[in-house]
């Protein structure tokens, strides 16, 4: 039988390790999850063309913590915060936030080729957290060769994008990267915290986070921007806040709670290569032979990151 998608909840400790190397089951999870998140960029840029951005991300929040509480209240789970669990939950909400933040605002100041290539970097740094902070999860020189692999994937997907920027975009790409490492940390402080904490309580602290400062926000940038409640919108909203930021945050906690994240997150850089298909799909953007290439190094690069070495291998 399946895992059941929550354990009895356990007292906190971070040195609490029962995570192990992706399974093929759980590997085809991640790979799903991935496929999910690559149409997120479609969506939101379709309901940004009726709502602003700060506005369309609450929303997706409202929207996302709604799945999770239908989800809590349907396994019957508690919603009581003991005492040590206030300052995780509430570092992850903040953390949360501030990642956002930067990701949003840096995407303002850069091209959407930079974007990506910076963004995607995450895996590696939460390779590199994971390496300090979660036993079992130490970077070996196999591992850390597929995953530059599957990165250089990326790069090859949007390389000329990249290349032909003629805008000094170095404060948007500072941003980004910012928002990249503090992903990566973050992916590993719920994996930390998901060892004692049940994830429904981690995914709600992120909303709770969210929602206030996206809603603050809106209310004082987007005031008088319209609002135009279209279907386009609600099949966006539908989107980035059902299927993303509910069920897929649930998914993604769900893989971090049990598996190392360092292998979880790798299958991620999968992500910019899916994202280019729906685009050519959904939008009817061009696709040139760099989307073969990229596609080739990611998944033998992703191999590589999930492969069982010995003991005796040297981590770095």
């Amino acid at each position: 039988m399946p895992p059941k998608l929550i354990d009895e909840p356990p007292r906190y400790s971070s040195k609490t390790n029962g995570r192990q190397p992706l399974s093929v089951r759980a590997g085809v999870l991640a790979l799903v999850l991935s496929t999910m998140w690559a149409g997120n960029p479609v969506a939101n840029k379709a309901g940004l063309q009726d709502a602003g951005p700060l506005r369309l991300g609450w929303l997706r929040f409202v929207l996302g913590a709604i799945v999770v509480l239908v989800y809590a209240i349907a396994t019957r789970q508690s919603f009581k915060i003991y005492r040590g669990e206030l300052l995780p939950l509430t570092l992850l909400g903040v953390l949360f936030t501030v990642q956002l933040g930067f990701m949003n605002v840096g995407q303002d100041y850069t091209s959407a080729g930079h974007a990506v290539v910076v963004t995607s970097t995450f895996p590696l740094w939460t390779g590199v957290f994971a390496h300090f902070f979660v036993p079992g999860d130490q970077m070996s020189r196999t591992r850390t060769f597929g995953t530059l692999i599957a990165y250089s994937g990326v790069v090859a997907v949007f390389y000329k994008s990249f290349a032909i920027s003629n805008a000094d975009f170095l404060v948007g790409d500072l941003l980004l990267l910012g928002s990249a490492i503090l992903l990566g940390a973050r992916q590993v402080l719920l994996s930390q915290l998901g060892q004692g904490i049940d994830q429904h309580k981690l995914l709600i602290a992120q909303s709770v986070f969210g929602i206030f400062t996206f809603i603050v926000a809106s209310l004082i940038f987007e005031s008088n921007e319209p609002f135009v409640l279209t279907t386009r919108l609600v099949v966006a909203l539908l989107y980035t806040g059902v299927l993303i930021a509910g069920l897929g945050f649930i998914g993604q906690t769900w893989l971090l709670k049990r598996y190392l994240p360092s292998r979880v997150t790798v299958i991620s850089l999968s992500q910019p290569v899916f994202g280019v298909l729906f685009s050519w799909w959904i939008l009817g953007e061009s696709v040139g032979g760099e989307l073969y290439i990229g596609a080739i190094l990611v998944v033998l690069g992703s191999a590589l990151a999930q492969r069982k070495t010995k003991q005796m291998e040297s981590s770095l």
